[in-house]
Formats: C-alpha cells, sequence, structure tokens
C-alpha cells in the first residue's frame, strides 16, 4: 500500500535497521524500543491486522519469528522474550500492518508477563463465557 509505513519500509522508501530478511518477512528494529533488540517481525505482503493473514502464510510469519529470537538469544544473551501482535485499533497500535513485536526480557527490566497488559477479569463465570463463544460460533 502506497501510505503504509512499512510497506514504505519493505520497498525501501523508508530506511530501518533491518536485523534478517527473508522473501516473505523482514525484521526491523522498533524506533520506540521497550527494550535493547525490541524488534518487529512484518510480512513483506500488506496484511492490515492478523486476522487478515491466511492461515497458509502463519507458519512463515512465525518461523521468521523464531529466527530472529534466535539471532537476539545470541547478540544480547536474553533467554526470555515477550512475543506479542496488537489486533485492531482500540489498542492504540499506529500502522495498519500486521507485525509481530519480540521484545527481549532481562531480570529487573520493570516489564509484565503477557497477562499483565490487561487488568479487565471476568464477571461471567468461564463455563459461562465457554458457552457464549460455543453457541455464537456452532
Amino acid at each position: 500500500m502506497k501510505d503504509c509505513l512499512f510497506c514504505q519500509i519493505i520497498q525501501g522508501e523508508i530506511p530501518a535497521q533491518v536485523v534478517r530478511e527473508d522473501n516473505k518477512t523482514l525484521a526491523i528494529l522498533d524506533v520506540n524500543p521497550s527494550a535493547p533488540g525490541h524488534t518487529m517481525i512484518i510480512p513483506k505482503e500488506h496484511y492490515r491486522d492478523f486476522m487478515d493473514l491466511p492461515m497458509g502464510e502463519a507458519a512463515d510469519l512465525f518461523g521468521s519469528v523464531q529466527k530472529t529470537v534466535e539471532m537476539l538469544k545470541l547478540a544480547l544473551g536474553s533467554e526470555h522474550f515477550t512475543i506479542g501482535v496488537n489486533s485492531g485499533k482500540i489498542l492504540g497500535r499506529h500502522v495498519d500492518h500486521l507485525h509481530v513485536h519480540v521484545i527481549p526480557r532481562f531480570p529487573g527490566d520493570g516489564g509484565d508477563y503477557i497477562q499483565g497488559v490487561v487488568n479487565n477479569p471476568p464477571k461471567e463465570e468461564s463455563e459461562e463465557i465457554k458457552n457464549k463463544i460455543i453457541r455464537t460460533n456452532g
């Protein structure tokens, strides 16, 4: 897409700190890193959101995530990572192009585990929620 920041980076129109590239993905350092080595893995094909990614493409994307994590382990000495995808506008995502964040974690880094990202416990029992999901999609 012409006006997509990540598409422009993929096309070489905007510079980025590329740490890994293959025929399907590009891994770049985040310009506003949460930690040293905070990297984003971006599909070269424009997909607005995770739910737009064809199922067959998920293996390529997450294979690239795994390879990037291995590179970061060797370079930075971290054995711990938070890996995540923000999906939807409500989260404050700035670029409408699917990307996976890989954030190296270090002792005392002040970060939280993935369940610490949101604090909105359900008011319904889990069985009721399960039944709603099944009933709606059944």
